[in-house]
């Protein structure tokens, strides 16, 4: 493990090279400033990653020429640059996206990523963010690490050794947060509807936004509540604070709240951090199906944009304009499809553009892309 100069990005960057990048609120964006700077030195580059907070600077028109973007789940930044055919977007459930670097069928050449200082035995952790980053880490020929103090040591199989790392950086910067949704009434009813099909002792699937938000407040009075998820926020701090999540009658990793990433408030940060209750694990474990039916009445609360009357469901897409990704809602439609006492929901709001375009559809808009089928609807 070297230290990162200037100088030495063509050492471990060649023309065509494939580059990862580290994810949500783990995106090492002091590093990432350092490669921007250097991009204009190299050819034919391919940045490759899922959702990450705060700016893309690497998806700006000026890089084009050296550069361009593969995402596998699109947010601000990358949305724009795919809907102008400056960046790709390739869909892919989020539990196989890390096949697609072990088995070579996506190779990574370089990981950029983002780390805690190493403890005493040499182990740095990947903090909020192990999702697809651990397999790109592992598949990589080189990784390159900020490392970042202010990283919240996260559990689980979150750690990497020092010696996997070819070069660091040492930057202190705030991990990006992610402030909760607004409420309004539509959600906080949706919130309510969904939470008569949650029972005690049920185990909690759940994105991010003011659906997921509105389903957790509505939460405080069920008890033994367990959480398995690809991702949470700050809706679960006053569950746990309340009471209500004992992870007691799960099925499996009982006492533990298995996820995959975070991102949130600085509250949250500072309560995943070495905490022995939370667990982080990569997403082709947390979001295996097959794992997700272990846990007992698993309940997976997902979102859409646009649903047809025979049961499918657009979530990615808006008609012919890309919009994010499929990401785990599959995945957790099905595992908690076949888990004991389990139900997949789709919740969203009937209508938008104040009333005056349904969402819920005889067709689906020209373009639409399917996520989750009429098969996995129930």
């Amino acid at each position: 493990m070297v230290r990162l100069t200037s100088k030495c990005w063509e050492r471990y960057v060649k023309n065509g090279y494939r580059v990862f990048v580290g994810s949500g609120a783990a995106c090492p964006h002091g590093l990432m400033r350092r490669f921007v700077k250097a991009a204009p030195r190299f050819h034919d580059l391919q940045v490759v990653h899922i959702m990450t907070l705060g700016g893309t600077p690497w998806c700006s028109p000026a890089l084009s020429e050296h550069l361009k973007v593969n995402a596998f789940f699109l947010g601000p930044g990358t949305r724009e640059a795919a809907n102008s055919g400056t960046a790709d977007y390739t869909p892919c459930y989020l539990s196989e996206l890390p096949s697609l670097f072990r088995d070579h069928i996506i190779p990574i050449d370089v990981a950029l990523i983002s780390v805690t200082p190493p403890d005493e035995q040499g182990y740095c952790s990947l903090g909020v963010s192990v999702d697809v980053v651990k397999s790109a880490v592992e598949s990589a020929s080189h990784v390159i690490a900020q490392i970042n103090p202010s990283m919240p040591r996260t559990l689980g199989q979150s750690f990497i050794h020092k010696d996997m790392i070819d070069a660091f950086v040492e930057i202190d910067e705030p991990i990006i947060e992610h402030p909760p949704a607004a409420m309004d009434p539509v959600s906080m009813k949706i919130g309510k509807y969904v939470s008569l099909l949650i029972g005690d002792g049920s185990t909690l699937q759940m994105g991010i936004g003011k659906i997921p938000d509105a389903v957790l407040s509505c939460q405080r009075n069920h008890s033994d509540l367990g959480v398995h998820t690809e991702m949470f926020s700050d809706g679960v701090l006053s569950l746990y604070e309340n009471g209500n999540i004992t992870n007691r009658l799960k099925g499996i990793h009982e006492g533990k709240t298995i996820c995959t990433f975070c991102f949130g408030s600085r509250k949250l940060y500072e309560f995943v951090h070495n905490n022995p209750h939370i667990e982080f694990h990569p997403s082709e474990y947390v979001n295996n199906p097959g794992v997700i039916s272990r846990n007992k009445n698993m309940i997976a609360i997902n979102s859409a944009i646009e649903v047809d009357v025979t049961g499918q469901v657009v979530a990615d897409s808006l008609g012919n304009r890309l919009y994010s990704g499929i990401g785990g809602q599959v995945d957790f439609i099905r595992g908690a499809g076949m888990s004991e006492g389990g139900r997949p929901i789709i919740a969203l709001p009937s209508t938008a553009c104040n009333g005056s375009v349904s969402r819920i559809v005889a067709s689906l808009t020209e373009g639409s892309g399917v996520v989750t089928s009429r098969g996995d609807v129930h």
